[in-house]
């Protein structure tokens, strides 16, 4: 008598095919009214062909493994698929699947905004409508909230001014609240970040009162919300931050770096700090270069800059800080370069805050003469304001922080 023939696995819906062939090993002690199943195992193989537009692939020909235990009526066949290992892809392979990111911005952080959109598809600019009432606060909505429940979200911000940070706090704090899955808040500069410590009692340092602000952010579903800034003052700023938030610190010396490796002279680029904080700040990210340690001292009732460490003659050398405000002490780093026979003298700085237009203190060195000016002065577009007023204008150049966002927003 013929053994019952095991059920086949689940069939697979099309293009997949799922060819099953069984193999049972029966033991019969005799062909008359006696049958016995043994106890051993039943071996089905199971053939799986996936074709593609009709194509078929031989080599993928992964096994099913199955239990068959007779000796029960009916039969019962454990079916286990196959131990399938996904080949590993390279890092930089387009099968990677990107995080789909819906990004707001802020109104002057619009140009910025699209050159992150620019870099990847799965970046997705969002608007917000930015209105005042008549007494000048502000009146503020979300277009379609419930279009972006479950996505993740990101808001681009820009602290420019204090007129404006209240209306962006405003937005920080009600887009977590919308069912999002993550939330992250990217604040370029961080502005209050000069103000860190207190050297008389009663002075605030507001770069803490802002910290705090930030930290209140609601959490979204998918946890607390992401802060990422560039380049902040002072790396022990990190600790002003509560455990509310994340604070992702990130920098813009990679954009200069890679900016160097594409001048005529890049072997012979020598790195200057104005001061030991700067050092202490950047020093890591640039210690393949030869540096120069400028200082202030004190003679008399001024202060004045010194070099401390290194030496620039015949050097193409690029002053390095974080910030500049009215470039008081970069133009001082400048000339005291060219005093001692630097060949070049250029500058980067992630932040150009320049009030009151103090970028126009800063010359072109008209074709090499470093006493007379900068043959390059680099800024990030971090304060979009700065970008507008210095576009095209030597020696200014803009190294824009698009592609590094966009990849932060990946994280």
């Amino acid at each position: 008598m013929a053994a019952t023939p095991s059920p086949p696995p689940p069939s697979l819906p099309h293009p997949n095919k799922l060819t099953i062939k069984t193999a049972f090993t029966l033991s019969r002690s005799s062909f008359h009214n006696r049958r016995s199943v043994s106890r051993n195992r039943a071996h089905i193989h199971c053939q799986h062909n996936t074709s593609d537009n009709g194509a078929h692939h031989p080599q993928q020909k992964p096994q099913w493994t199955v239990d068959c235990v007779a000796g029960s009526d009916p039969i019962h066949i454990i079916l286990k698929p196959p131990s399938l290992t996904t080949p590993s892809m390279p890092m930089n392979s387009g099968l990677k699947n990107s995080k789909k990111v819906c990004l707001f911005y802020a109104a002057e952080m619009e140009a910025l905004a699209q050159r992150i959109a620019a870099q990847s598809d799965a970046i997705e600019l969002r608007s917000i409508n930015w209105r005042k009432f008549e007494d000048g606060f502000p009146n503020l909505s979300i277009p379609n909230a419930h279009g972006i429940r479950g996505e993740h979200v990101a808001f681009l911000a820009s602290f420019s001014s204090p007129g404006v940070i209240f209306e962006q706090l405003s937005i920080s704090y009600a887009l977590p609240k919308l069912f999002i899955s993550s939330f992250t808040l990217v604040l370029p500069f961080f502005p209050t970040g000069t103000s860190e410590r207190m050297e008389d009692e009663g002075d605030i340092a507001t770069a803490f009162t802002l910290a705090r602000f930030l930290s209140n952010i609601p959490i979204s579903r998918g946890g607390p919300t992401s802060v990422v800034i560039y380049d902040i003052h002072a790396l022990q700023e990190r600790f002003y931050f509560d455990d509310n938030v994340l604070p992702c610190f990130e920098s813009g010396i990679p954009l200069l770096k890679s900016r160097l490796q594409q001048l005529p002279d890049s072997d012979n680029i020598s790195i200057a700090f104005p001061d030991d904080g700067a050092w202490k700040r950047f020093h890591k990210q640039l210690q393949h270069f030869p540096v120069i340690i400028c200082a202030k001292v004190r003679e008399g009732d001024q202060r004045i800059v010194r070099i401390k460490e290194g030496d620039p003659k015949g050097r193409h050398v690029v002053i390095v800080d974080d910030l500049v405000q009215s470039g008081g002490t970069l133009i001082e780093c400048q000339k005291i370069l060219a005093k001692h026979g630097a060949k070049k003298v250029s500058a980067y700085v992630t932040h150009g805050v320049f009030p009151k237009r103090s970028w126009e203190r800063f010359k072109h060195d008209a074709g090499g003469q470093p006493d007379s000016g900068l043959t390059f002065f680099w800024i990030t577009d971090s304060c979009p304001l700065t970008v507008k007023e210095v576009k095209n204008k030597p020696p200014f150049e803009v190294l824009s922080l698009a592609s590094s966002i966009a990849a932060t927003l990946q994280i």
